[in-house]
């Protein structure tokens, strides 16, 4: 894990100047090792002490045809001497590995800013698969940019020469060529991926990548077509221990901390599903920190099994996606009944059906809210970015061992797979997680399973355990003894109480805060992965003169006790969501409040600049404001 230090950039002899912010974006076929070059140079950055965002942006197909425009994949990386919130809403530089790759993403380049194509890739074949009539580096059309024509296949091939290896092998370092020369503009150390590439690669491959990004870097000296370099100084993060940590990964190591904390094995059961299947992989890799991973056959097959493992007395988590969590309601009605205490983690994406798999949506809260039968309430929380995961997911552990109460963790496609900075904590830190099961009763007193405590919890009694059997089930309980009970008066009592438990976790959760002023015009109120994109269009707009509020909600059910006062402190409140207004509809019906939506769903976040406008048109005399949904 890096500490942070100075960048060591290779000296160059050109004229270097100093850029605060920096977007770069590298885009190709999805067999071009985008992904792996733009996580490179998150690492590198990382290694230079900047603040970092990213943006990977997968294709859904697994291999669509070569040079295709639904074949092309990306990966966006901020890095800045400031402090960074969003992975930009435009970019400075764009590589471009083939015409797919450049008609898709060329919207996103900055007027003005670096292009870097491979030159070898735009033949009459390529051009015609991308739908060009004509070659777009020869009539003009990129006249807006700084085009840089570079033959990358060619010269990628003469660099690698040496190593013997064939025409296929070889032109597949051409992304390390490209991240060679991206790191001579932007004054990145070649050390870190140096390193790198001696731990993922063997004798004539790693040999072949070191000489292309050292080709990369050396013809971004050379070209006259680049007159200047740029250096991005380090950020002034928080003294301590960091490593670059997606959404993904975060959630995983707060679950191995939650279970550390309270002194449970991890038992992760799930079946692999875009974009939460990075969950079950790193899980699986740690079995010494005492975790044990089941993949199961299906959906309906891992919740069985988390309800199994939490009956047994284990840490019981399971995750999916939308579509996953439709086969799991059964289940989880079960879980409710039963009262046991899981996590379930549900990684949002396009929908509905298999719909944008790939891509980001915020649609499951009505599903994670009622898609189960009966009344079977369970609390909810959403992480708002990859660090943030791993809290929200010790908290939702911590929620569901005091209420004995099954947990929703709400995560997405965005927060999944992006990455940034994460300052890792020290165990003695975290608060301890206490965990009690019943002993054998005293006396002669029976025991009672469905015997409540204050919060209305029941206790956690662990199978084997003498006195303590019991009935299980997914009929109606008697209160307190737990027998069958068709009485009606019973079932609606154990409705309530049931529905009462989880409306208590709002006495475990803190009070709502606020960004900006107490009182005033608008209050953004949103969840999610939304958050970075909200905090910077607020700041933007109060630097303006506006008078902008956000507050972001994590806990989505029940919703913090003051929110309802919070809300009564703004003229107006403005709600982001990517989808078509599902939390908007809880808030009115709860709140009474005739909130503003703003939605979007194509598969894509939020920009800063959407926000901002959204917020200006709020804020401007009546007659002209405007917000379109």
């Amino acid at each position: 894990m890096p500490t942070v230090t100075e960048d060591k950039a290779t000296a160059t002899a050109k004229p270097v100047s100093e850029r605060r912010s920096v977007v770069v974006r590298f885009c190709g076929d999805s067999g071009d090792g985008m992904q792996l070059a733009g996580s490179q140079l998150t690492q590198t950055s990382a290694f230079a002490g900047n603040d970092i965002a990213t943006f990977p942006d997968f294709p859904a197909e697994i291999r669509a045809p070569r040079g295709s425009l639904a074949g092309v994949s990306g990966f966006q990386v901020h890095f800045a001497a400031d402090t960074v919130l969003t992975p930009g809403d435009a970019v400075d530089a764009l590589v471009a590995m083939n015409p797919a790759a450049l008609k898709e993403n060329l919207h996103w380049l900055k007027p003005g800013q670096t292009l870097i194509v491979d030159d070898d890739a735009f033949d009459a074949r390529g051009l015609r698969q991308a739908g060009y009539a004509a070659n777009p580096l020869d009539d003009g059309a990129l006249a807006s940019w700084n085009v840089l024509r570079a033959p990358v296949t060619t010269l990628t091939k003469a660099a690698v020469a040496p190593t013997g290896l064939g025409r296929k092998q070889s032109e597949q370092c051409r992304n390390f060529f490209t991240l060679g020369l991206v790191y001579w503009l932007y004054g990145r150390d070649l050390q870190p991926t140096l390193d790198f590439i001696k731990r993922k690669f063997k004798d004539e491959v790693a040999e072949a990548a070191r000489l292309a990004l050292h080709a990369g870097w050396s013809y971004g000296e050379t070209t006259e077509a680049l007159e200047r370099s740029y250096i991005v100084p380090r950020a002034k993060l928080a003294p301590g221990r960091y490593r670059n940590v997606t959404g993904n990964e975060a959630l995983s190591l707060g679950l191995i901390a939650a279970a550390r904390l309270s002194a449970k094995t991890l038992f992760y059961c799930a079946y692999p599903i875009t974009p939460a299947s990075d969950i079950l992989h790193f899980l699986s890799r740690n079995r010494a920190h005492g975790v044990r991973t089941f993949q199961a056959e299906d959906e309906i097959a891992a919740i069985s099994a988390c309800i199994g493992a939490a009956f047994g007395g284990a840490m019981a988590v399971t995750g999916s996606s939308g579509p996953g969590l439709a086969l799991k309601a059964e289940g989880l009605g079960l879980a409710v009944m039963l009262e046991l205490p899981l996590v379930v983690i549900d990684v949002q994406r396009g929908g509905p059906s298999t719909g944008l798999p790939t891509k980001v949506e915020q649609t499951d809260l009505l599903q994670v809210m009622f898609g189960r039968s009966g009344e079977a309430p369970m609390p909810v929380l959403a992480a708002s970015g990859p660090g943030d995961c791993f809290n929200t997911v010790i908290e939702a552990w911590c929620i569901a061992t005091r209420l004995m109460t099954p947990v929703i963790v709400l995560s997405d496609a965005f927060v999944a797979n992006g990455s940034e900075p994460w300052r890792v904590p020290e165990m003695a830190e975290l608060a301890l997680i206490p965990v009690k099961h019943p002993t054998a009763p005293a006396g002669d007193e029976p025991f009672l399973p469905y015997a409540r405590d204050d919060l209305l919890a029941r206790p956690w009694a662990v199978p084997g355990t003498p006195g303590l059997e019991h009935r299980i089930g997914g009929l109606e309980k008697t209160d307190g003894t737990g027998a069958i009970s068709y009485d009606p008066l019973n079932h609606q009592h154990m409705v309530n109480v049931r529905a009462q438990k989880v409306a208590n976790a709002a006495t475990l959760i803190p009070p709502l805060t606020v960004e900006g002023p107490e009182t005033g015009d608008v209050l953004v109120l949103a969840w999610g992965g939304t958050m970075g994109a909200c905090r910077e269009a607020t700041i933007r707009a109060r630097a303006a003169g506006l008078s902008v509020a956000h507050a972001h909600l994590r806990h989505l059910n029940p919703m913090p006790a003051n929110l309802g006062a919070v809300l009564g402190r703004y003229g107006k409140v403005l709600m982001p969501e990517l989808n078509t207004g599902q939390l908007a509809m809880l808030i009115r019906a709860r709140f009474g409040v005739d909130v503003v939506q703003l939605n979007k769903v194509q598969g894509r976040p939020f920009t800063v600049d959407e926000l901002l406008q959204a917020i200006q048109a709020l804020c401007a005399p009546a007659e002209t404001a405007e917000v379109t949904p």
